[in-house]
């Protein structure tokens, strides 16, 4: 059975990037649905009834919410392609702390 993944995202969402960065590293296809994040569709409504927003990552007709969790289940997954975090779980400690760092006080200067 060949995967079907979509993507439901904005072009200038941090977040969504993150996941299309992970599907590249992955070498992962995926179709891309661009939202309105006004109007919101609803395929969004459908997929994330809860937050409403984007990134939604629908695989195979399930829907996986939030970019972390998004990149984290891209990573297991499809774990036979190049790993997106290290081995090590000090490593791969650090890199969450970063990209909590980054999401936290990134997100905040461009509010300011």
């Amino acid at each position: 059975m060949e995967d079907r993944v979509t993507l439901l995202d904005f072009w200038p969402s941090s977040w969504a990037m993150r996941v299309k960065v992970a599907l590249a590293e992955k070498g992962i296809e995926y179709e891309s649905r661009e939202q309105n994040l006004i109007d919101k569709s609803s395929l969004l409504l459908e997929m994330n009834p809860v937050h409403k927003m984007i990134p939604v990552l629908i695989h195979n007709g399930k829907p996986i919410c939030e970019s972390h969790n998004i990149v984290q289940y891209i990573d297991e997954v499809w774990k036979d392609k190049s790993p997106l975090l290290p081995s090590d779980p000090y490593q791969r400690s650090q890199a969450r702390f970063w990209a909590d760092y980054i999401d936290k006080k990134a997100s905040i200067s461009v509010l300011v």
